[in-house]
């Protein structure tokens, strides 16, 4: 800072590239590397508490919605892993952020295909909302436009919504490959916001396709979380909302901040490296205390569903076995699934 008020800065706070390993590392003091430590075993206690979940998950949960609760459980602790190494390598921190934000995109649809699968599937959610609607003014697309008509629950709005969320679980990774090849050339930088760069048009398209995929997931959680309450849907929304704004807005926040210098630099760390730096610091510990909810919420043995009047009538008509409601899930032999 003395420094900069001398009018001559440091050679590191002009830099456009963040330090190697090694000069971090050698710059740290007693407390920073403490802080590494206790960091980087945050993140290594995130992952074994996934690892022990995920088998508890594999083990008691329906095979039909085994794999999208892992997903979703595994949100935290990739985030936590990936802001991890680019703590310990700076210069990765491009290809990891990109790693993180695919993989989330992938969670944003896993979540919408989770609350499908707890209300039974597709096939007995469209039982039990028959005669219903959705309601889609809701965020983050038109939260304020009330005047918009109800939608029918049909196939095809289920299908409409099961696309919003899959575009960009698609159009993300393809746009983290663009993002890649352009940067190899010189054209990609992510902290050059100029029109004349291309990391402001592709940040602009991404979130664009961010909002579309985020408004499905809040048009079902709208309609089904009366009925999912049993569930605890809504401390799930919660830890998924919570990733959401930490991973994105946050990091966007400080991300300009420290464009704008108003985080200063601290060698070797420039303002834009010292702010991605500082990102991926809340985010091990943010992202450690959501695993160890997460691990709570969806770890619990919940209410199963009752099955839609007419369900049972029909099947004390044809004298079928009974069917069972397992965690969501409707077997017909009267068996339960491993």
């Amino acid at each position: 800072m003395e420094d900069e008020a001398n009018g001559t800065l440091h050679p590191s706070c002009g830099a456009g590239e963040p330090p190697y390993s090694q000069e971090l590392l050698q710059s740290l003091d007693l407390p920073g590397r403490f802080l590494f430590a206790v960091l980087t075993v945050m993140t290594l206690i995130a992952n074994l508490v996934f690892i022990e979940e995920a088998v508890y998950i594999y083990r008691r949960i329906p095979s039909f919605k085994r794999s999208v609760i892992i997903w979703i459980n595994a949100a935290a602790p990739v985030i936590a892993t990936t802001s991890c190494i680019g703590m310990w390598i700076p210069r990765s921190t491009m290809f990891t952020d990109f790693t993180a934000a695919v993989f989330f995109a992938i969670v944003i649809h896993k979540f919408l295909m989770m609350m499908i699968k707890e209300c039974g599937g597709q096939k007995l959610l469209l039982k039990r909302f028959e005669n219903g609607h959705f309601k889609i003014s809701t965020g983050p697309c038109c939260c304020c436009c009330l005047c918009l008509p109800r939608v029918r629950i049909t196939r095809r709005t289920l299908f409409w919504l099961k696309l919003g969320t899959f575009q960009f679980a698609f159009l993300r990774p393809v746009l983290m490959f663009l993002s890649i090849v352009l940067w190899t050339n010189g054209n990609y930088t992510p902290y050059n916001l100029s029109p004349k760069g291309a990391a402001i048009w592709i940040s602009c398209f991404v979130g664009v396709l961010t909002i579309i995929a985020l408004w499905p997931v809040a048009i079902m959680f709208q309609q089904v979380r009366t009925l999912l309450n049993c569930k605890k849907i809504i401390p799930k929304f919660a830890l998924y909302q919570f990733i959401l704004i930490l991973n994105h807005l946050q990091a966007a926040i400080i991300n300009i901040l420290a464009m704008q210098r108003i985080i200063p630099c601290a060698p070797p760390l420039s303002s834009s490296a010292r702010g991605a730096y500082m990102t991926q610091q809340l985010l091990i510990m943010e992202m450690f205390l959501i695993t160890l909810i997460s691990r709570v919420v969806y770890r619990r043995r919940y209410h199963d569903l009752e099955p839609p009047e007419h369900t049972a009538e029909e099947s004390e008509a044809n004298n079928q076995p009974p069917k069972i409601i397992l965690n969501g899930a409707v077997n017909e032999d009267g068996l339960p699934r491993f």
